[in-house]
């Protein structure tokens, strides 16, 4: 998808996908999980919808759950992206860095194309303030430089209060290019 930052254009995020989002967050930080295995304190995952002019309807949440941030052939990238541009935090960059498992992901995509939806972005959890950001709503430095080109939307879910969650979208992460949720039942 490509839009004008100028564009008017509005995201409807009706209530069962905004849950399934906000499901996925809470079950990933710390303390929360009941699942056995090793599970990063992260949330990732891809959103499909449709646009009918200058709106678009999120359809369905498909949370990732393979993160492929340590497997050696993306790992050097990942390392040297963080080094350059991640501002540090209480997780060590060696740990930071959500990169979707290519089999995961291929299978999520094809599942959205057999429901006839197009994937219109991303989502992942921000959950440690920050003291220059509190509430950690908005995309960081190094995301916009992951999303570039992407001709996505990314949307930051705050968990920094998990009891108040705060979703935001950006196109391709651009702090200037906020586009408005109207959550929807």
């Amino acid at each position: 998808m490509e839009f004008e930052p100028d564009s008017d254009i509005k995201i409807i995020l009706p209530q069962k996908e905004y849950q399934a989002i906000i499901d996925h967050c809470r079950n990933n930080l710390p303390g929360t999980n009941s699942r056995k295995e090793f599970r990063a304190k992260k949330a990732f995952g891809l959103l499909a919808g449709e646009k009918a002019g200058n709106t678009i309807t999120v359809k369905y949440c498909f949370p990732l759950d393979k993160n492929a941030r340590f497997n050696e052939s993306y790992k050097n990238f990942m390392d040297k992206i963080m080094a350059e541009h991640a501002i540090p935090s209480e997780t060590p960059f060696a740990k930071r860095g959500w990169v979707a498992d290519p089999e995961e992901l291929h299978e999520k995509i094809v599942q959205c194309h057999n429901m006839d939806l197009t994937m219109i972005g991303t989502y992942h959890m921000h959950r440690v303030a920050w003291k220059h950001d509190s509430l950690r709503d908005t995309p960081t430095e190094l995301d916009v430089i992951l999303a570039k080109k992407s001709r996505m939307l990314m949307f930051i879910v705050s968990m920094v209060d998990p009891e108040k969650p705060i979703i935001r979208a950006f196109y391709e992460g651009i702090l200037d290019f906020e586009v408005p949720i109207v959550f929807n039942d």
